[in-house]
């Protein structure tokens, strides 16, 4: 194993570890929290404060009591189990009952009774439940608010959140139905209705629900084709649904919803579906371009027959379609010789080509005889 890794694991370990989060957990006998702390410097002052009246003034009783609460408060916040209230405590009356002989009993008397009853009061906060066991059978749930334990008896098992929770979970290279490889993410929303059974049926129910997610969805993908997966996720996410919640029913768990939130296909399938999307859409142009071809062969058929035995009619269509090319930006037009015929736009087209011949030699004329006057004028000079 790469020393690196290792290092990064429990890097990662520690950085989620929270102290909240631990007092919820099977591993803990109780929640220290903040109410305990304040109890148990609480008992300590008081009992400085007897000791101070009964006994003259000492300044190791006043920092034995001070340190101890603080060391103990600390301590048991991070253990929250009764084997560290045990041997905290008789390691903290030990201590005492040395360095105050014989007027240590105020100090014994304060660390049992601060140690006893500052863990036994409790609190459950609204969304929580708490399993209680005594002598390790199940007592009872406790609900939100302040309840008490029987000191070292009673273990609170966990502190159940009855929230809605999301978890997501993944099936990675998996093969549909039609034997494609797909990767594919998924949330699940789920929710503990019954703490009892969550806790007492089964071990660490949350893993559970995620790995019965996990095996749920592989399935159903290899029921399925990928055109399936990518076209009713909905479908897919209810069938899930359903499987795993005939699972965690029995476990005072239900699963309200699963959705599919990423079908992740290969690249090299990627590109060959996008090659015969673009074909598909190629053959779709052609087949409505030859559809509009048809229609329009259509029309025109139904417009010949206005044009079939009527000359004029012909004749103007022809005009408008000479007068709509000279509107362009092009100078030749090409038209039917029929066309030509009929508006005589050879006769047209001749006599324009004489007038610009005409033209022409009119300027070449006045040119030459503007070369004749100019000569003369030299030779003189």
């Amino acid at each position: 194993m790469n020393p690196t890794s290792k290092t990064t694991g429990i890097g990662k370990a520690l950085a989620g570890f929270s102290i909240e989060k631990f007092a919820t957990t099977l591993r803990a006998d109780f929640r220290f929290a903040p109410l305990n702390v304040l109890l148990l410097v609480a008992f300590f002052i008081i009992g400085l404060v007897i000791h101070l009246v009964l006994y003259p003034s000492n300044m190791y009783a006043v920092l034995l009591f001070l340190l101890s609460a603080l060391a103990l408060a600390s301590c048991i916040r991070i253990a929250q189990v009764w084997e560290a209230v045990v041997i905290l405590g008789t390691a903290d009356g030990l201590i005492g009952y040395l360095m105050l002989r014989p007027q240590s009993e105020v100090m014994l008397a304060t660390v049992v009774i601060a140690l006893l009853v500052a863990p036994s009061v409790q609190i459950a906060y609204q969304w929580e439940r708490a399993v209680l066991l005594r002598f390790g059978k199940f007592k009872g749930l406790r609900p939100s608010g302040i309840f008490g334990i029987v000191p070292v008896i009673d273990k609170v098992a966990q502190f159940v959140d009855q929230r809605i929770r999301v978890t997501d979970f993944s099936a990675e290279t998996t093969l549909t139905s039609d034997t494609v490889p797909v990767n594919v993410d998924a949330i699940a929303f789920w929710m503990v209705w019954d703490a009892q059974k969550a806790v007492l049926e089964v071990e660490h129910f949350d893993d559970a629900v995620i790995l019965s997610a996990q095996t749920a969805l592989r399935n159903a993908i290899g029921k399925h084709d990928l055109a399936t997966l990518l076209s009713e996720r909905d479908q897919l996410g209810e069938e899930i649904q359903k499987v795993l919640d005939e699972k965690t029913s029995a476990w005072g768990i239900t699963t309200q919803t699963v959705e599919i939130r990423d079908v992740i296909i290969p690249k090299g399938l990627e590109d060959a579906m996008s090659r015969q999307a673009q074909a598909e859409r190629e053959r779709q142009s052609r087949i409505i371009l030859g559809t509009a071809e048809t229609e329009i062969a259509e029309k025109f058929s139904k417009a010949s027959e206005h044009y079939q035995n009527n000359a004029v009619a012909l004749h103007l269509r022809a005009m408008n379609m000479v007068f709509e090319g000279l509107r362009q930006k092009g100078s030749m037009i090409i038209v039917p010789s029929t066309a030509v015929e009929t508006m005589g736009l050879g006769a047209l087209g001749g006599l324009t080509a004489f007038g610009q011949q005409s033209e022409g030699q009119l300027k070449k004329n006045e040119v030459e005889t503007d070369r004749a006057d100019e000569a003369p004028e030299e030779s003189t000079s």
